[in-house]
C-alpha cells in the first residue's frame, strides 16, 4: 500500500525537484538579473531623458530649465509621471475599442523585446548565448512599431489621427530601408575580418556575423596580450582603434539619421508636430495610454543609441572589463560587469544627447523633403557604399587587410564631407523649388514700384503709377 502511494506521488515529487533545480541555478539567476535590468532601464530611461532634454534644451537656448520641483528641478519628471498616473483615461465613444486599447501595448512591446539581443554586460544578458540573427530580430521588432502606430490612428475614429498614423507609417517604412542597408557595410567588415587570428569565426574565411554581440567582439579583438599588466588591463577586449565608425563613419551618420526618423524625433516629427496634425496618431489618447506612447518614443531613442553603440562604438567594451571578467573570481567578475554596464549606459546617453542636440538645432522638414531625402539621397548613398566597399575589397584582397581598412576609411571619411555638401545642395534646391510658385504669385499680385531717383544723395519725388497708393 505504501509503495502504491509513493508511486502515485513520485511524479509530483519529481516535478517539484525539477522545478527547484531549474530555479536554483546560475542561468535562472542570470535571466532574472537581465530581465530586471532591461525592464528597469527602459522605465527609468524615459524619466531621465525627459529631464535631460529639458535641461539640455534650456542650456542650448540660454535659459533655465525645471527649477522648482525638487533640488534643481530634478523631481520634475517624477511629478509628471505621478500626474499621468492620476489622469483620467478617456475613451473615444465611436472608436474601434479593441485596436484603441491594444495599440499602446503593441507599440511598447518591441521596445522591451529588442534588448533581448543587446547585452548590457558579459553577465547581464539572456542566458543561452547571443541570438545569431540579432540584426534581423531588431529590424523585425522595429516593424511591429509601425503596426502599433496604424492601429492607434485607425482605432481613434479621428481623421487627423488616421492621417497622422498613415504619415508616420510611411515615414517609418521609408527610412527603415536605408537603415537596414547601413547594416550591410558593417556585416561586410565582419566578413573581411572573420578567419583572421584573434577574431571571431577563426578558421571560417568570409563568414561574418549579424549578431550584435559578435559584431562587438570583431571591434575589440585586435589586441594580443603583451605580458605588460597595465596595457593588458586597459586594452584586453578594448581596442577603440578598430571600432567600425572609423571605417564606416558615413554609415553611422545615415543609421543615426534613419534612427531619428524611425523614432519620429525632430526634424522628422511631422506626424505629431503641433503645426501639422494636432498630435498625430496620439490625439485621442490620454493618461497612461498616452504615456506608453511617450515611453515608447524615448525607449526607441535608447534602442537606436544602443544599436549604434554595438555596431560602431564597441558595445559595452571598456578598460578593464575583459581582464576582470577573465579572472574567474566572483568579486572581480562583479566589478567587471559593473564597469561594462557603466560604459554601455554612458555610450547610450552620449548618443541620446545627440538626439536632443539635433532637436535644438535643426528646423522641421516638410513632408516632401522628408520622403525625398529617404528615397533620393539616403538610398543611393547606402547602395553606393555597399558597391564601393566590395570594389575596394576586390582590388586589395591580395594585400594585407590593413590596406583594405585604410583605403576604405579614407574613402568613407571623404564621403562624409561629400554627403554634407550633397545634403546642403539638395535642401537649398528643394526649398527654392517649393517656394517658387508662391514667389511668382506674389510678384504677379504686386505692381512693380519704381526705384527712387537720387539727386545729390536725396531721393527725388517720383510719380507713382495709377492705383499705386491703394
Amino acid at each position: 500500500m505504501f509503495a502504491m502511494i509513493v508511486a502515485e506521488t513520485a511524479p509530483w515529487y519529481q516535478w517539484a525537484t525539477d522545478l527547484w533545480s531549474g530555479i536554483a541555478n546560475w542561468s535562472f539567476l542570470q535571466f532574472v538579473v537581465a530581465f530586471l535590468t532591461i525592464f528597469g532601464f527602459i522605465l527609468t530611461s524615459a524619466t531621465i531623458l525627459v529631464l535631460a532634454e529639458r535641461k539640455v534644451l534650456a542650456w542650448m537656448q540660454d535659459r533655465e530649465g525645471p527649477l522648482h520641483t525638487g533640488p534643481y528641478g530634478l523631481l520634475q519628471t517624477v511629478a509628471d509621471v505621478a500626474k499621468l498616473l492620476l489622469k483620467e483615461d478617456i475613451h473615444v465613444k465611436h472608436a474601434d475599442k479593441l485596436m484603441f486599447l491594444l495599440s499602446p501595448a503593441v507599440f511598447m512591446a518591441p521596445v522591451i523585446a529588442a534588448f533581448a539581443v543587446l547585452p548590457f554586460s558579459p553577465y547581464v544578458q539572456l542566458p543561452g548565448g547571443a541570438l545569431t540573427t540579432g540584426l534581423v530580430f531588431l529590424v523585425a521588432m522595429s516593424s511591429i512599431d509601425v503596426i502599433g502606430v496604424i492601429m492607434a490612428g485607425w482605432g481613434s475614429n479621428n481623421k487627423y489621427s488616421l492621417i497622422g498614423g498613415l504619415r508616420s507609417a510611411a515615414q517609418m517604412i521609408s527610412y527603415e530601408l536605408p537603415l537596414v542597408l547601413a547594416f550591410v557595410g558593417v556585416i561586410m567588415l565582419t566578413s573581411v575580418l572573420a578567419g583572421m587570428p584573434g577574431f571571431p569565426n577563426y578558421g571560417q574565411l568570409g563568414v561574418g556575423s549579424i549578431a550584435p554581440y559578435q559584431i562587438m567582439l570583431f571591434q575589440n579583438s585586435a589586441w594580443h596580450n603583451t605580458g605588460i599588466p597595465v596595457l593588458d588591463f586597459i586594452f584586453q577586449g578594448f581596442t577603440p582603434w578598430s571600432w567600425f565608425f572609423l571605417f564606416q563613419p558615413l554609415m553611422l551618420i545615415i543609421y543615426y539619421t534613419c534612427g531619428l526618423a524611425e523614432t519620429n524625433r525632430a526634424p522628422f516629427d511631422l506626424p505629431e508636430a503641433e503645426s501639422e496634425l494636432v498630435a498625430g496618431y496620439m490625439t485621442e489618447y490620454s493618461g497612461m495610454r498616452w504615456a506608453m506612447f511617450f515611453l515608447g518614443e524615448y525607449g526607441n531613442m535608447t534602442i537606436a543609441s544602443a544599436v549604434a553603440s554595438y555596431l560602431f562604438l564597441g558595445g559595452f567594451a571598456g578598460p578593464g572589463v575583459s581582464w576582470l571578467t577573465a579572472q574567474g573570481s566572483l568579486l572581480w567578475g562583479f566589478v567587471g560587469n559593473i564597469l561594462a554596464l557603466g560604459y554601455f549606459v554612458i555610450k547610450i546617453y552620449a548618443l541620446c544627447f545627440v538626439f536632443i542636440w539635433i532637436r535644438a538645432t535643426l528646423p522641421r522638414l516638410r513632408a516632401d523633403q522628408l520622403m525625398q531625402f529617404a528615397w533620393l539621397v539616403l538610398m543611393p548613398v547606402t547602395l553606393a557604399n555597399i558597391l564601393v566597399t566590395g570594389l575596394v575589397y576586390f582590388l586589395t584582397k591580395s594585400l594585407p587587410t590593413w590596406v583594405f581598412l585604410t583605403v576604405l576609411a579614407a574613402i568613407n571619411w571623404a564621403s562624409v564631407f561629400g554627403f554634407i555638401w550633397l545634403v546642403g545642395r539638395v535642401t537649398t534646391a528643394s526649398t527654392r523649388r517649393a517656394q517658387a510658385p508662391a514667389i511668382r504669385a506674389q510678384l504677379r499680385a504686386k505692381p512693380a514700384t519704381p526705384t527712387p531717383v537720387l539727386r545729390d544723395g536725396v531721393p527725388a519725388r517720383v510719380a507713382l503709377p495709377a492705383g499705386g497708393n491703394k
